[in-house]
Formats: C-alpha cells, sequence, structure tokens
C-alpha cells in the first residue's frame, strides 16, 4: 500500500510528540522576540556608557536588521541542503551565544559585529521553526497551532521590557544580554527532541527515519506496512513573474508598500520605544512597560482583529487599524495621561505587528496555491527593507530636536502610506474571488506565517 506522508500527518490527532515540537518551537520564538527586542531596551544607557550619538545607535539596529534579512535567504537555502533541524540548532546557538557575547564587546564597533552575526542566527531561524511546526501540525488547527507559537514572539519581548525595567536600575544593561544565553543550555534537549522534516528526509530517500518520526507522531502506523509516496518535482522556473501577470502587478506593488510600511513601524518601535517615550518625558522604567503595552497589543491585535478578517475581509480590518495606528502614534506625544499613554501603544502594537501578521495571511490568499509562497515571500522581503531603514532614520530624527508629537507623527506617516496601499489592492483579481479554491486552502493561515 502506498500512502501520502502529508495525508498521515493532516489526519493525526495532538499527542505528546506534538505538544514537545510546539513547545521547543514556542521557547525557540520566544528567545527570538527577547533578542530582538533588549537592544531597544538599553539604547539609553549605551549612549550614556559609550558617548555614542541616536545616529550611531541607530545605524547598530539597522546593522541589525540587515543580517536578519540576509540570514533568511542564506538559511533558507541551507535548509533544503541539510535540513530545517540541523539550521535551527546552528541559527539558536548564534543568535544566543553572540547576544550573551556582545556585553563583552566593550564598544560599538565589536559590538555591532556581534549583533549582526547574532542577526543572521535571528533571521534563520523563524521560518524554519515556522516552517517545522506548520509540517507536522494536523490540518484542522495548523492555524491556531502556528498563531500561538507566533505569540512566542510578543511574549519574549514583553519579558525583554520586564527584565529590563528590574535589572537595569540595579545590575546595568549587560545580564540582560547574558539572559539571551538560556537556549544554549537546552540544546542537548533541542538535539534529542526536534524532530527533522519528515518531506526532507523522505526527499532523501530516508524513509526508514520518517516511519519512526510517524511511529510517534500517529501509533497506529506502527503496526501498518506502507510505503511512502515520493514528493513531486518542482517544476523548473522561478514564480516571480507570474505575481505581475493577470492584472496582478498593481496589487503586488501595493502589498510590498504595504509590508514596507509595516516592517518601519515595527522596528521603529522594537528599537526605539523606549528612547521615544523617555523623550517624550516619562522616566525610563516607565518606558520600559511601554514596550510590554506595544507587545499586548500586537497579541490581541492578531488574535481579535485575525478572526475578524473571516466575517469582514482583509481590507475592511487592515486599513482602520493601519489609520488608528496613525492616529495613535500623533497623539501618543500629546498626552500627559500615562494610562491613555499605555492604550495608544497598545493600539500601535496592533496596528503594526499585529497588521503584518493579518497581511501575511492576505498576501497568501490572494495567489494562486503554485505562487503562494513566492508572493509572501516576496513581500516579506521587501518589507525588510524597511526594518533596515527604521532604525537609522528614527536615530537621524531625534538628533533633530523635533518635539516627541512630531517624532512619532512622522512615524506615523508610514501607517498611513501602509493603509493607502492596502485600499489600493485590487480584491476582484484575488485567488479566492475566482471561485477557485481547493481543499488546500486551510494551509494558508500556516503559509504565511512560515514567510513571517
Amino acid at each position: 500500500m502506498r500512502v501520502q506522508l502529508n495525508d498521515i500527518i493532516d489526519q493525526s490527532r495532538l499527542n505528546g510528540f506534538h505538544f514537545s515540537l510546539i513547545g521547543w518551537c514556542l521557547f525557540i520564538i520566544l528567545m527570538d522576540g527577547y533578542d530582538v527586542v533588549i537592544y531597544g531596551s538599553v539604547i539609553p544607557s549605551l549612549i550614556e556608557e559609550w558617548g555614542i550619538s541616536t545616529v550611531t545607535a541607530g545605524a547598530i539596529g539597522s546593522y541589525t536588521a540587515a543580517g536578519t534579512a540576509l540570514g533568511a535567504i542564506i538559511f533558507g537555502l541551507l535548509a533544503d541542503k541539510i535540513g530545517r533541524k540541523k539550521v535551527i540548532i546552528l541559527c539558536t546557538t548564534m543568535f544566543s551565544l553572540f547576544t550573551a557575547l556582545a556585553p563583552f564587546a566593550g564598544g560599538p564597533e565589536l559590538f555591532a559585529v556581534f549583533r549582526v552575526i547574532a542577526g543572521l542566527g535571528l533571521g534563520g531561524v523563524m521560518p524554519n521553526v515556522i516552517a517545522l511546526s506548520t509540517e507536522y501540525a494536523p490540518k484542522k488547527i495548523r492555524g491556531a497551532v502556528v498563531s500561538f507559537i507566533f505569540c512566542g514572539y510578543s511574549i519574549g519581548a514583553i519579558a525583554a521590557a520586564l527584565f529590563s525595567k528590574s535589572l537595569l536600575p540595579t545590575f546595568g544593561w549587560k545580564p540582560i544580554f547574558w539572559i539571551a544565553a538560556l537556549p544554549l543550555l537546552f540544546l542537548p534537549f533541542l538535539i534529542k527532541q526536534l524532530p527533522e522534516s519528515a518531506n526532507f528526509l523522505l526527499a532523501k530517500g530516508k524513509d526508514a527515519e520518517v516511519k519512526k518520526i510517524l511511529a510517534k507522531l500517529d501509533p497506529a502506523t506502527a503496526s501498518q506496512s506502507f510505503e511512502l509516496e515520493k514528493p513531486s518535482t518542482k517544476a523548473a522556473g522561478s514564480p516571480l513573474v507570474k505575481l505581475f501577470e493577470n492584472k496582478l502587478a498593481l496589487s503586488t506593488i501595493m502589498f510590498w508598500i504595504s509590508c514596507f510600511s509595516c516592517f518601519v513601524l515595527i522596528y521603529a518601535m522594537n528599537v526605539w520605544l523606549p528612547k521615544l517615550m523617555v523623550e517624550a518625558g516619562y522616566s525610563l522604567s516607565n518606558s520600559l512597560l511601554f514596550v510590554v503595552a506595544l507587545n499586548m497589543g500586537a497579541i490581541a491585535g492578531t488574535v481579535v482583529f485575525g478572526r475578524l478578517t473571516d466575517q469582514w475581509g482583509f481590507k475592511k480590518v487592515m486599513v482602520p487599524l493601519y489609520f488608528g495606528g496613525a492616529l495613535a502614534l500623533a497623539a501618543v506625544g500629546l498626552t500627559n495621561n500615562t494610562i491613555l499613554a499605555y492604550a495608544l501603544i497598545a493600539i500601535i502594537g496592533a496596528a503594526s505587528i499585529g497588521v503584518q501578521n493579518i497581511s501575511n495571511a492576505f498576501v497568501s490568499q490572494f495567489y494562486r496555491p503554485e505562487v503562494r509562497s513566492t508572493g509572501v515571500g516576496a513581500a516579506m522581503a521587501f518589507g525588510r527593507v524597511g526594518g533596515i531603514f527604521a532604525p537609522t532614520f528614527v536615530g537621524v530624527l531625534l538628533t533633530m530636536n523635533f518635539s516627541a508629537q512630531m517624532n512619532f507623527t512622522l512615524i506615523g506617516i508610514a501607517a498611513v502610506v501602509g493603509g493607502i496601499a492596502i485600499l489600493f489592492v485590487q480584491e476582484k483579481h484575488a485567488h479566492y474571488r475566482q471561485g477557485e479554491e481547493t481543499e488546500g486552502e486551510a494551509v494558508v493561515m500556516t503559509e504565511a506565517n512560515h514567510s513571517a
């Protein structure tokens, strides 16, 4: 009897294998989020200790973002050759080790080098972790599983802010970076318990190893005799050009602009929010709590507004969120009410990180199945350019001695541009409007999160 590997995985039920995989993936993504956000938490301390300008501090953030973009490309290609598990272990080691080494740099130059190397690991680990969890999650709950794991990023960001708030006044900024070494302690367990991609093993002809994994995933297969069908060979050529065919060109460009704008917001907030709030008159301790509010808003935005897209459609959710984020950014520099400021920052979190998660699903559903991954990947690649641009842009902005309101308002322009771009997306040409969806559409949300 010949069976399809993915059919067995799709029909499996949650068991210890799944919970172990979800737990380790959540832990890695949590530490990924922690690592990304701690730099923004300690920027005021680094500026004071090393006497660097905000432009230099912003440039270090941009270098790290460039490292994540490069890491996503390099390790995405490497995973196809050596497997996702090995890449995840390698990238986790990289970002944990070099983040922990950063406090020993002694100055901004070597510190920046360590942050870039850590960025390579950060960029490579997320798509591979999401891809692995997507592959093994049962079909009916695949989207929920991946969304749950993705929340780990914001949980890690919240942890970074809380640790910074607790440790900075007494111990300084260095211990905050040493905490990032925690995954190194768990590497032996990761190596033992994290499974390799079954599809990768099957493509390499390692059927026996695949069957051992399937026996853990679905114990019923252990007593069955069957042969696994080999995966079909991909058609030659790149589907990138298809993103501009059949009247899709305008929408493709608009998705790219939206993604760029969203990454500007995400990296501006992740890197500079504590410093921006200090400039607005808040203490550093209170400013770090704004990072918590930002990521609580991101979680709520992803969960609540993500569900509303099923009823209202993507544009009716994303456009108001973008414009609401722009208004919140303009207003946060005006208010002296701390509670109101927390609420406005939470809205900004929903309008940046939350919107990007929703956007990934929108893009993936917009294109036909054969170009779906390319469509999401291209939009994310263009978006990462915004992530490289934002830290330096805000660093330069802070040298111009604008008011806090003006700083936030100028950053908010990105939200306006993103909202306008989504308005120009032509849903009438979307794949889901052509009546051609198949059962494979249930995988849409997971493919989108994989590329983030």
